[in-house]
């Protein structure tokens, strides 16, 4: 331990200055893990007769509402196509309100707007950067239909109170689970907690299947409508016409084509397998992190809450910039030209361009955005590699103290 807490303790010339950097390879903040199986299992839908709407697709959307405790799930092509599917099945047009936290990337509130509705925008709480149900119970207008609970970083928000305000004013309440596979609320899953939940299998995220999303769902009406907005709103896809020896299918609303085909479906399930060797992966490398962050003046991580499990999509520390000569971007590009590829997760969505014309403020997103970084966190990084990030955070903080 005298080695890792000297190493720890390094200053010197930043790299970004024309100093020896801390790593000699930039470390990611998130990559893909796939190994041999997954490749095997990939292989093995090409070699059979489906390669798209087959018995892989089946296959997965049964294994994953088994792990996520939902009574279906629905694949599809991506974690926004989720969001839009969400809103489809929800009957969301135009005139309908929806409340999407303003921390959260694009496509939760892109999906609102894709149906014809609006998002309206709620601040979060400053310790976890989890929606703020004060902000949300403020929203709520004659035209709003439904809230959207975002799991930040791979924390559960807080469902009790979300419920609450829900049943009280007559809205669904609906999930955004991108960050959060794997995670748990007072012992249950995630992806049966609310009426809809949304994931995505992006490379970055807990399991992946290249790119793809899912939707679990606790009604088999919501269910249908939702298999049929991802196939062009067909009342029978290609499967089902095999099976019955017949050519014909009806139209009766507008779809998409979001399908996730076999290949996918036979990664994700290979993945799927894994997920709990990958959550405690995170967890154990964010649990090194607390450690070693916990006497790191100026940086602080976002706050754990009770009776959850925590999915660790992304460990999200806050800067004190008070303490130091310079803003969040000089820290970001020193850390980068050290060989860490930190990140930032997210620009608030209301101060998107898009979005310029968003009713009210979210002084608290705002200013976590001016003080976050996403540090790496993925199951194949190493103890050695969270040494290595909290080396080059001590030696950039060091020098740009005040």
């Amino acid at each position: 331990m005298q080695t890792t807490r000297a190493k720890l303790e390094v200053g010197g010339q930043l790299a970004i200055d024309g100093g020896k950097p801390v790593r000699s390879s930039l470390l990611p903040y998130g990559r893909q893990t796939i190994a041999e199986d997954d490749i095997a299992a990939v292989v093995r839908v090409l070699r059979s007769d489906w390669l798209t709407t087959g018995p892989a697709v089946t296959e997965f959307e049964q294994a994953f509402a088994a792990v996520t405790g939902a009574e279906s799930a629905v694949s599809v092509s991506s974690g926004t196509a989720a969001l839009h599917a969400m809103m489809h099945a929800l009957r969301i047009g135009p005139g309908d309100e929806v409340i999407v936290p303003t921390m959260t990337f694009a496509g939760t509130a892109n999906a609102v707007r894709f149906a014809g509705g609006q998002p309206v925008f709620a601040d979060v709480d400053a310790a976890t950067l989890l929606i703020d149900p004060d902000s949300v119970a403020a929203r709520i207008g004659p035209r709003t239909r439904a809230i959207v609970a975002v799991d930040y970083a791979g924390q559960p928000c807080d469902y009790d109170a979300l419920s609450d305000i829900a049943q009280d004013k007559g809205l669904a309440l609906l999930s955004d689970a991108c960050h959060s596979l794997g995670a748990s609320y007072r012992g249950n899953p995630v992806g049966c907690l609310t009426a809809m939940t949304v994931f995505s299998f992006h490379p970055v995220k807990a399991i992946t299947t290249a790119e793809g999303g899912m939707v679990t769902v606790s009604d088999n009406g919501l269910a249908d409508r939702l298999r049929a907005f991802r196939n062009h709103c067909m009342n029978a896809d290609h499967q089902i016409r095999a099976a019955n020896g017949t050519w014909a299918y009806e139209i009766a609303e507008l779809g998409w084509n979001y399908r996730l085909n076999d290949m996918q479906c036979a990664l994700g399930l290979s993945q799927l397998g894994k997920l709990p060797e990958f959550i405690g992966k995170r967890q154990a490398l964010a649990g090194r992190y607390d450690e070693l962050l916990a006497d790191v003046p100026g940086v602080t991580p976002l706050a754990v809450l009770a009776e959850r499990t925590h999915a660790y999509h992304l460990y999200v520390v806050q800067l004190d910039l008070d303490a130091l000569t310079v803003d969040r971007g000089a820290v970001f590009a020193a850390l980068r030209a050290e060989g860490i590829g930190v990140n930032v997760h997210y620009l608030p969505v209301h101060r998107q361009p898009l979005y310029r014309d968003a009713r009210g403020s979210c002084p608290v997103a705002e200013a976590a955005y001016e003080r976050m970084l996403s540090l790496p966190i993925f199951p194949t990084m190493t103890m050695t590699d969270v040494e290595d990030v909290v080396t080059a955070l001590r030696k950039v903080l060091y020098a740009y103290r005040r």
